[in-house]
């Protein structure tokens, strides 16, 4: 009886110190993506050849959004979104591949680094790509990186791992390969109406379909591996993809096909007490890339530093109901690879808003990577042939300066309504908040990706904030582009004429977005043409070239040969292509007087124009 009294007396000293573990205990973090993955070939998502049962086995025991965004279509800028939870273009890091690394601003880390410093273990197998440079983030990122080497097994840890069965280059195959049979059956794979219905087509959506199944797989093991250690209900798991899918105008592209992601929650039994939902819920709330770290944050019971974009998506004090408030997402897409654009989006409800600052390019304009895929080099030689209906041409040509969707009623984003009256006031709403958006991100791609380099990258935000009001007015330029020529015409013209390089090069952007509308301010396009800055005679030559009242080839060989910045000499190869390959003017490479790395952006360009692919 005195040992029983003794042993009660020291339990009750004990109390305090077993209670402080309790709240000392801190649930462990995992994050599974599969590469090039869009929720669309999901059954969890609508799908019926999608299967995978390991993911659907998370969903049970968690979390499902309906609505989740990776806010760019492209691994590097999608990933820098993720693990800074910043917009990239707020950052400079929006540019896939990126000319060189932006830096945080001074005191802010990736988030990872707060969860490494407040005592998580680290890792991640493998994959990084960032646009940004690291800092201490990871106490081991390689292949082998896994969280059971953590010293002490009683350590949180958060582990994030990639999947690569799914990435483009498995669907990088010869035709030869066509012949071996697939594990998805063709016949149950519906194909999207921007595509033709094909062999090519059919055996390549098939193709993926095997893949996401692999991907699964994988998920299954490292769920297993989790119980092997008996951390599986102490620990949160979120499968997603990185962005959107592969297929032919998903990934690089800023439709929902490459931004609109799979996103898997399982919810651990241990920690359950902090999601305001019951296993197995399903929410409409939206999530972007941006919210995951501070969500991570929260859970852990860390401070989120003010500087991240996003919010909590679950955790203490964050309701279901709010959640399920939250309807909008904002995307981008710039530079990829060799590869020029300028889109922003903003998805609100059921209604997609894209905004295409350069609208006289089309999606389908030359990338060498993309057309790697048979499927991808079909589609635009039926396109050159006539053999497609206007849903499945709409990529080869130039776009509307801005493009509105219903995806509800139009999944795959085929029937624009930004000139149906009815949807007027969506238009100019979303419009709005679009611009808000991009004036609270003080958004650097007004500002050329060679400006941006030599300018902005020590602190982007910083710069931002300093030049708010320069960014302002190049966006009012752009925004020309959006009103009935005869009402822009006067503001154009004191654009291209303004002693401002960066308003020149906008104004001419507009005009070639007004095409041959603009066709009366060509004689004061030409006095550009020997401006000393190069991307101002771009601009200029590009416009003439549009509108046929200038061949604008020799003009681009000069600046390919005279410039000294890279990424000037890139954007005027991208022009080349636009002309070379959509306006009939074959470009001759041997007017270009220089050399390029084998590796270089630029090279990709010359090798195209050359036929060394």
């Amino acid at each position: 009886m005195k040992f029983i009294l003794r042993t009660l007396c020291l339990l009750i000293l004990l109390s305090p110190f077993f209670s402080h573990a309790e709240v000392e205990k801190r649930p462990n973090f995992m994050f599974i993506l599969s590469e090039d993955n869009s929720m669309h070939f999901l059954r969890l998502y609508g799908d019926k050849a999608g299967a995978t049962p390991n993911i659907e086995a998370m969903a049970k025991q968690g979390l499902v959004f309906d609505h989740a965004f990776s806010c760019a279509p492209v691994c590097s800028v999608a990933r820098t979104t993720l693990m800074t939870g910043i917009y990239a273009p707020k950052l400079g890091t929006q540019y896939h591949r990126r000319s060189a690394l932006a830096t945080l601003p001074e005191g802010v880390e990736m988030w990872p680094a707060y969860l490494r410093e407040s005592g998580y273990y680290t890792s991640n197998n493998s994959k990084k790509d960032y646009n940004v440079k690291e800092g201490k983030v990871w106490d081991e990122s390689s292949k082998k990186a896994t969280w059971r080497k953590r010293a002490d097994k009683g350590q949180p840890f958060f582990h994030m791992e990639t999947t690569t069965v799914s990435h483009e280059s498995s669907l990088h195959f010869p035709a030869s390969e066509m012949k071996k049979p697939t594990q998805t059956p063709q016949k149950d794979v519906w194909i999207a109406p921007y595509h033709p219905d094909t062999p090519t087509f059919r055996y390549t959506y098939t193709r993926y379909h095997d893949k996401i199944k692999a991907a699964d797989s994988h998920v299954g093991k490292l769920i297993g591996q989790l119980k092997e250690d008996g951390v599986l209900e102490d620990t949160f798991i979120f499968y997603f993809g990185d962005h959107g899918g592969v297929l032919p105008r998903g990934k690089g592209y800023i439709y929902e096909s490459g931004l609109h992601v799979p996103l898997v929650v399982r919810v651990p039994k241990n920690f359950a007490h902090l999601v305001d939902f019951e296993p197995g819920t399903r929410t409409g709330g939206f999530a972007e890339f941006v919210d995951f770290g501070p969500t991570l944050l929260h859970l852990a019971g860390l401070d989120i530093p003010k500087v991240l974009d996003g919010e909590p998506l679950f955790g203490e004090g964050v309701s279901a109901k709010n959640l399920e408030k939250r309807d909008t997402s904002f995307g981008y897409a710039d530079r990829f690879d060799e590869k020029y654009d300028f889109c922003r989006s903003i998805r609100k409800g059921r209604f997609q808003y894209i905004r295409n600052y350069m609208s006289y390019l089309p999606d389908g304009l030359q990338n060498n990577y993309r057309y790697k895929m048979l499927a991808y080099q079909e589609w635009r030689n039926l396109f050159k042939q006539g053999k497609l209906n206007a849903e499945q041409s709409q990529f080869f040509l130039p776009r509307p300066a801005e493009q509105l969707f219903d995806v509800e009623a139009d999944p795959h984003e085929v029937k624009d309504l930004s000139a149906d009256p009815e949807y007027a006031d969506v238009l100019k709403e979303l419009r709005k908040e679009l611009q808000d958006h991009l004036n609270d991100i003080n958004d650097l791609s007004f500002y050329p990706e060679s400006y941006m380099v030599d300018n902005a990258l020590e602190d982007g935000i910083g710069y931002g904030k300093k030049y708010s009001g320069e960014i302002d007015d190049l966006m009012e330029i752009a925004d020309l582009s959006l009103l009935p020529f005869r009402k822009a015409k006067k503001e154009l013209k004191e654009a291209i004429t303004s002693d401002e390089p960066l308003e020149r090069y906008w104004g001419f952007i507009a005009c070639s977005n007004f095409g041959k509308q603009a066709g009366e301010l060509a004689s004061i396009a030409r006095k550009s043409l020997d401006h000393e800055n190069q991307m101002v005679r771009l601009r200029a030559a590009e416009f003439l070239g549009i509108i046929g009242a200038l061949d604008p080839r020799p003009v681009l060989a000069d600046i390919i040969n005279t410039s000294k910045s890279d990424q000037e000499i890139l954007w005027t190869l991208n022009t080349v292509v636009l002309f070379n390959d959509h306006h009939d003017l074959k470009f001759d490479p041997s007017s270009i007087q220089r050399t390029f790395d084998k590796r270089d952006e630029n090279q990709r360009r010359i090798d195209y124009l050359t036929g060394k692919l």
